[in-house]
Formats: structure tokens, C-alpha cells, sequence
């Protein structure tokens, strides 16, 4: 870890994986590649070696047979973090997390807990085309059972990630590979072994009073990108930073509706029943007499993702991009109009 206070998402998952296997005999790692190749994101890198392969287990290419042991194991009272070298590959175990995982507290009348995190990166990355690009957060966000996290910076990855593996219920843990290398500077109190961030709660990442932009994981930069932007046109932007899908902070999202008086939600993933469209949901239903304007939408392109670079820019919400942009021409005047 660097020693500036400035540390990658990388390092920060690194050292609350290695933290809380330290303080917890309990907690272990499995997954494919997660031992003698150090991670195939190099997310557990230095664990094998340091906790030796009962607690860090390399396991066959096969998500729906180690996902169930991982289960399993929870259920007798363990603590698992399942690595998924992709959520995308996680498709091959959806019955562990959903049948299993998720439903098995209500089930047993609240008698077994399963206290395991299913972890990996989530979304799209960059030219791995349509299989390997999707966003599983309003899939699993509209489980009841599971908890759904989804990290933008350092900060979150390291005090979401601890606050998962303390947690008794199953997690789905949702990073993002194009943040593992970034860096984000972290106060002393986030370095404690003892920092955690409390789940189901969002940040305020900017405040402002014309518009609130609502989001989560990678996208959390756009927005913040293209409020310093819209600064210079005098339109003051709010940013929520969700962290948590499931549970949804929608006292927080209110809250920052109703002082703006617009929303603006942004994500990668699909526009129909997307995360998005829950949140806006959640204003009409709640703060529809606060609003000035209608509620907007930035979502991926309603297609698989195109393997094509160009296209795939195409695909996915960017910074400046026409119409549809973050600062594109239909926003600029929801945001100018609120301004008048």
C-alpha cells in the first residue's frame, strides 16, 4: 500500500480482505486463479502466502461447483468470499446466490445465516464485447435476501468491502475493472483496521442546488466530470453516490430531490427496469410535488454490447457525447431552463 494516503481501489479491497482474515479465522477466499497467480486482477495478491491455501483456494473452472461449496460452508458458519473472475461468469451459479444464498434466512424462520460475499467486477470493461460486459445491479438488486454493493473509490471498496465480510447475510459485491488501477486519496480514519462504511447508506460526493445526478460504481467520475462542466455554465449539480443498491438509501435521494427540485440518474446497464428506474420511481412517488421538471435517464444502449470500439463508446453513457451525453444538449437545457 502506498504510504501518501493515496491508495488504488485495488490495494484498498486488498487490505480489507487481508485485515479481516487476520482478525477472523473464519473468513476465506476461493475462486479461480485467487492463490498461486495472486488474483486474476491481482485483487488477493500476497494472501495465499500469507494464510496458506486452507483459507485461500484456488478452485477448477467451474463457478456453479465451487459457488455451492462457498454457500455451503456459510451455512455451516464460515465466512467465504467467492471470487468471480467476472459477474458475467456468475451466471453459471445464479441458483447458489438466488434459491440458496438469498433465501435460505427466510426460509429457515431467521435460524441460518449465510454470511458469505460473492465478489468481481461487474459491468463493462473494454473490448470484451457483448458476454462480457454487463451490469448485474438491478439483477440482484431486486432480490429480497441479498445486499448489493457497489464501490466507486478507494474509501468505498475498503469500508464496503469490511462491512460485507462482517455482515451475516449474503453480499454481492459488484466492483468495477477499470477502477482497480485508479487512485483515490484516503484519510487516516479510512487506513484504520477498524473503518467501516454502513451498508444501504449513499454519500453527497458534490453538493449543489439545480440538479441532482444520482449513480453509482465508474459512473460516479463521469458525473462528478460533467458537474465541474456544467460549473462553468453556472448550473449547479449534486452528486449521490449510491454505494449500496440493496438497501436503497431513498431518504437520502429524496432528500437531495426535493433541494434541487430535478433528477438525472445514470448508469451502464440496460434502461429498462434498471437501477435508474427504480430510483425515479422512488421521487415520484415520494417527491413528485418538489419537482420542476421531468425526471431524466442516462443508461446504456438498449443492445448487447457491440465488440467494435467505436461502437462500444457508443454504447455506454460518456462525458460529452450529442444529446445523450452527460453534458450533452438535453440535459444542458433541463439544467439551463432550472436556472432561468
Amino acid at each position: 500500500m502506498s504510504s501518501d494516503n493515496t491508495i488504488t481501489v485495488r490495494e484498498a479491497l486488498n487490505s480489507a480482505i487481508d485485515e479481516e482474515m487476520s482478525a477472523d479465522n473464519k473468513v476465506f477466499v476461493m475462486g479461480e486463479e485467487v492463490g498461486e497467480y495472486q488474483g486474476a486482477y491481482k485483487v488477493t495478491k500476497g494472501l495465499l502466502q500469507k494464510f496458506g491455501p486452507d483459507r485461500v483456494l484456488d478452485t477448477p473452472i467451474t463457478e456453479a461447483g465451487f459457488t455451492g461449496l462457498g454457500v455451503g460452508a456459510a451455512m455451516y458458519g464460515l465466512k467465504p468470499i467467492v471470487e468471480f473472475m467476472t459477474f458475467n461468469f456468475a451466471m453459471q451459479a445464479i441458483d447458489h446466490l438466488i434459491n440458496s444464498a438469498a433465501k435460505t434466512n427466510y426460509m429457515s424462520g431467521g435460524t441460518i445465516n449465510v454470511p458469505i460475499v460473492f465478489r468481481g467486477p461487474n459491468g463493462a470493461a473494454a473490448g470484451v464485447a457483448a458476454q462480457h460486459s454487463q451490469c448485474f445491479a438491478a439483477w440482484y438488486g431486486q432480490v429480497p435476501g441479498l445486499k448489493v454493493l457497489v464501490p466507486y473509490d478507494a474509501e468505498d471498496a475498503r469500508g464496503l468491502m469490511k462491512a460485507a465480510i462482517r455482515d451475516p447475510d449474503p453480499v454481492v459485491f459488484l466492483e468495477n475493472e477499470l477502477l482497480y488501477g485508479e487512485s483515490f486519496p484516503v484519510s487516516q480514519e479510512v487506513l484504520d483496521p477498524s473503518f467501516t462504511l454502513p451498508i444501504g447508506k449513499a454519500k453527497i460526493m458534490r453538493e449543489g442546488d439545480d440538479l441532482t445526478i444520482v449513480t453509482f460504481s465508474k459512473m460516479v467520475g463521469y458525473a462528478l466530470k460533467a458537474a465541474d462542466e456544467l460549473a462553468k455554465e453556472g448550473i449547479s449539480v449534486e452528486v449521490v453516490n449510491l454505494r449500496s443498491i440493496r438497501p436503497l438509501d431513498r431518504e437520502t435521494i429524496n432528500a437531495s430531490v426535493r433541494k434541487t427540485s430535478r433528477l438525472l440518474t445514470l448508469e451502464e446497464g440496460w434502461p429498462q427496469h434498471g437501477v435508474g428506474a427504480e430510483i425515479c420511481a422512488s421521487v415520484v412517488e415520494e417527491s413528485f410535488y418538489y419537482l420542476d421538471a421531468p425526471v431524466e435517464r442516462i443508461c446504456g444502449a438498449d443492445v448487447p454490447m457491440p465488440y467494435a470500439a467505436n461502437l462500444e463508446r457508443l454504447a455506454v453513457p460518456q462525458v460529452r457525447l450529442g444529446s445523450v451525453g452527460l453534458y450533452g444538449s438535453r440535459v444542458k437545457k433541463r439544467c439551463a431552463d432550472a436556472c432561468m
